[in-house]
């Protein structure tokens, strides 16, 4: 194994245990890498080991090696949220004025040290982990690893981003609301959130204390089931954490939301990649389609409930002290809780109950549930121009998990053109951690996903794909419009079955008009990808009554392209049934 290609925390470990290589060339290897990615992306960080003491780390685990010991992450080098405690790193939670300086590890830490694992730094996190975006810390913003215009998702902002630039093979991060999750469904990597009081929580920096989990990303479910084994087991100085247990569970049954429940925000590139799922999905039991309101109902009580109270009581000192000093968005979530009534609390708690009665009798119809991680992403521009509207959107599908105590795994499950990462989270009930990774392992297995696209190292240029059905063909008379912005082509396809197509009257060049019509055909398209600035300049000269919208292909995905306004049908000669412009023109011929 190459020590400077260590994404795999179990190669690694074995590498060092077998005398292959040493803890110290695998720290001074993710040491360089560090250094050469922080000029792409500075903010990962927010403090770091020194050089010495990684590699007097690395040394002392090499010892341990040479005496015998047999150390299950022997020199891994790794990274953790800062709301963790580390002893030697001040423990931020993003809040400089918070700040301070832990006596001991936390327990999870203890752990990891203790199987020969090296702590390499603390990385960066929305404020409080308050916020599903990673734009919301005083150090900067880390963004997403393959485009960089993009979120890069949080809390776990940082945590996401070490592991999927290939810095360190797993991180560290938490998870109240989702934020083990999303960031992994962004960035194309494995988020394994536990079941609560599975992982100690000892030494966090609580968001809500009865629901916080502390997670792992990590780029395959081995590396997740390897750090599980160190990490997982009761702590009794955590009064949160229980013994430890597995259960099985026999995927025969997969609940998915029902059709007119799922919400993608106007992202088809989502919602096609979520149907190829299910397809795979379909190969490993039956799929079931499931009411999702009592879920959407528990999620909404963290938020817009008495949940916030718990929040703001794990702020209350910080708030009182130096209001300002925490980030105005988590400041204006978190502040309401301090209104909110005992009464108001404990009916939230009964209802509570109720929904969780629900999510329990859910169990005996189905054995799993399989969501979209998120509906849709955003670019880093938007979630600062809509910071909690949006923010919202992304915890629809994942705020309710631990407050029903659900173990969840986050996978990737594709990628959209702009290389962001789409992912699916499979969710059971509390315990079936384990069976959970099986289940994964089945999936992506069938699923053959292929590699994740490569890191954004300058910034991504932003294209979009465009279907043409008419004058803009190859060889037709308006083509010249997209050579001259250097559009790239793309490939011929058809659509889907659900389209008529017009030869319009009076137009001069001859244009078709491409109607979407459930008892319509394939239309054959040649699809040109451009800049968005060139896509932008492009549409401007589309002439009315033709428009660009939205088209789907035959494979079920979508891209933009020409559709028609209603006038353009007046006079139109319907020629659907050649299906394409290129066999009009050759019967005009």
């Amino acid at each position: 194994m190459s020590v400077h290609d260590c994404t795999s925390a179990g190669a690694v470990a074995a590498s060092v245990r077998s005398g292959e290589t040493s803890a110290v060339a695998v720290a001074e290897a993710a040491l360089a890498r560090i250094a050469a990615y922080d000029a792409v992306q500075p903010h990962i960080w927010i403090s770091r080991a020194s050089r010495e003491d990684v590699l007097e780390a690395a040394r002392a685990v090499d010892a341990r090696v040479a005496a015998g010991e047999d150390l299950p992450l022997a020199g891994v080098p790794f990274a953790v949220k800062d709301n963790i405690d580390v002893a030697g790193f001040e423990t931020t939670a993003a809040c400089p004025a918070f700040a301070y300086a832990p006596e001991s590890d936390a327990g999870v830490i203890e752990r990891l040290l203790a199987a020969g694992a090296v702590c390499v730094g603390k990385t960066n996190l929305d404020q409080f982990a308050t916020g599903l975006n990673g734009t919301r810390s005083p150090y900067g913003i880390p963004r997403n690893a393959s485009n960089l215009a993009y979120v890069s998702g949080g809390s776990s902002s940082g945590s996401s981003i070490a592991v999927a630039a290939g810095l360190v093979p797993f991180a560290l991060g938490t998870d109240t609301a989702g934020s083990g999750r999303v960031p992994a469904a962004f960035n194309h990597l494995v988020g394994f959130k536990p079941t609560k009081g599975r992982w100690s929580t000892r030494g966090l920096v609580p968001a809500c204390r009865t629901i916080d989990c502390i997670t792992v990303f990590t780029h395959d479910t081995a590396d997740a089931r390897l750090v599980d084994r160190v990490v997982a087991g009761f702590d009794v100085a955590d009064p949160f954490s229980k013994a430890l247990a597995d259960r099985a569970l026999p995927v025969k049954r997969i609940g998915v939301p029902r059709r007119d429940q799922r919400v993608f925000f106007g992202d088809g590139e989502s919602e096609y990649l979520y149907d190829r799922a299910l397809e795979t999905l379909a190969g490993l039991g039956e799929i079931v389609e499931i009411d999702m309101a009592p879920l959407l109902e528990a999620a909404q009580l963290l938020y817009g409930g008495p949940w916030v109270a718990e929040r703001t009581a794990a702020m209350r000192d910080i708030l009182a002290r130096d209001p300002l000093a925490v980030d105005p968005t988590v400041r204006a979530v978190v502040e309401p809780g301090a209104a909110i009534a005992a009464v108001e609390l404990f009916d939230g708690i009964y209802r509570m109950a109720d929904l969780k009665r629900h999510a329990d009798l859910l169990w005996g119809e189905i054995d799993l549930l399989a969501f979209p991680t998120t509906g849709t992403t955003y670019r880093v521009a938007e979630m600062l121009a809509a910071p909690v509207a949006l923010n919202s959107n992304l915890g629809l599908y994942t705020n309710f998990v631990n407050l029903l105590d659900m173990a969840a795994l986050a996978v990737p499950a594709g990628s959209r053109a702009n290389a962001t990462g789409f992912g699916i989270t499979l969710i059971g009930p509390a315990d079936t951690d384990r069976a959970l990774l099986d289940a994964a392992d089945a999936y992506l297995s069938a699923a053959d996903l292929g590699p994740p696209p490569p890191l954004d190292l300058e910034g991504r240029m932003q294209t979009v794909k465009l279907a043409v059905v008419g004058a803009h063909l190859k060889d037709m008379p308006l083509h010249w419009q997209l050579t001259s912005r250097d559009a790239a082509f793309v490939g011929a396809f058809e659509t889907a079955p659900t389209y008529r197509l017009y030869a319009m009257a009076d137009s001069v060049p001859p244009k078709p008009a491409l109607v979407h019509d459930e008892g319509g055909a394939p239309i054959k398209v040649e699809v040109y990808e451009l800049g968005v600035a060139e896509f932008g300049s492009f549409t401007v000269d589309v002439p009315a009554p033709l428009a660009i919208g939205t088209v789907t292909l035959a494979d079920g995905s979508s891209v933009k392209g020409f559709v028609a306004e209603p006038r353009a049908l007046n006079g139109a000669e319907d020629i659907t049934d050649l299906g394409g412009w290129r066999a009009y023109i050759a019967s005009r011929a």
